[in-house]
């Protein structure tokens, strides 16, 4: 099982990072835990200045922009 978070203090451009991981492991077929990481402190911790940020089994992935369900799963299937 894939662990996968999304930083983001809840702006637009973070929500719409949360629906297309959500999109993309379901169209994968990919057992994952989805998990939205809010504040800050845990924010920082993962060197990340710029949201969203998507981090997948605690390597981050991408930092500042949004990707697209497809480029979500090529990126959980090459895991």
């Amino acid at each position: 099982m894939k662990r996968i978070q999304i930083l983001g203090t809840g702006c637009p451009k973070c929500r719409l990072l949360m629906a297309n991981v959500e999109t993309a492991v379901k169209s994968a077929g990919v057992e994952a835990q989805i998990e939205k990481v809010e504040k800050i402190v845990d924010i920082m911790k993962f060197g990340v200045m710029s949201t969203p940020a998507l981090v997948v089994d605690g390597v981050v992935k991408c930092v500042g922009k949004v990707l697209s369900p497809d480029d979500i799963c090529a990126l959980l299937q090459k895991e």
